[in-house]
This record gives structure tokens, C-alpha cells and sequence, in this order.
């Protein structure tokens, strides 16, 4: 059986930027955790951005965004 993570989804995630609000243009991955925290109390938004956005939750408050610090080393 083969679980290893979409690549191509990965790095969409890794680069998709937040196309409205206080934080727009923000690459999502670098989203404030509290912000990221009020979506989720107050929904996320339907489609792929929410999807996207609920992904973020969860890698941050399980602690896991270092492993996207690859993505913003690429950048500099």
C-alpha cells in the first residue's frame, strides 16, 4: 500500500498564498497560527483554499510546520 503524500499537492500547498484579508499575499504556510486558529472557529472557506487552510491547522498546532522550512529556504 502506498501513502506517501501527493507531491504535486504538497508543494501547491507550500506555495499557495492567501488571496484576501488582513494577510493576503501571505504564502499560507507563513499565516499567523492564531489567524489560522479564528478560521477555524469561524469556518474556513469552501473549496480548495479551505481545504487548504484546514491542512494548515492542522500542521500547525500539531507542531509540524518545520518540515515546510525547505519550501521557504528555496525562496531566499
Amino acid at each position: 500500500m502506498d501513502i506517501l503524500p501527493d507531491k504535486e499537492y504538497l508543494l501547491k500547498f507550500a506555495n499557495a498564498k492567501m488571496p484576501f484579508g488582513k494577510y493576503a499575499g501571505w504564502r499560507l504556510i507563513d499565516l499567523p497560527e492564531p489567524y489560522v486558529v479564528w478560521f477555524r472557529q469561524k469556518g474556513f472557506p469552501k473549496g480548495q483554499l479551505g481545504e487548504m487552510l484546514s491542512l494548515l491547522y492542522e500542521v500547525k498546532v500539531n507542531g509540524l510546520e518545520y518540515l515546510f522550512d525547505p519550501f521557504r529556504q528555496q525562496r531566499r
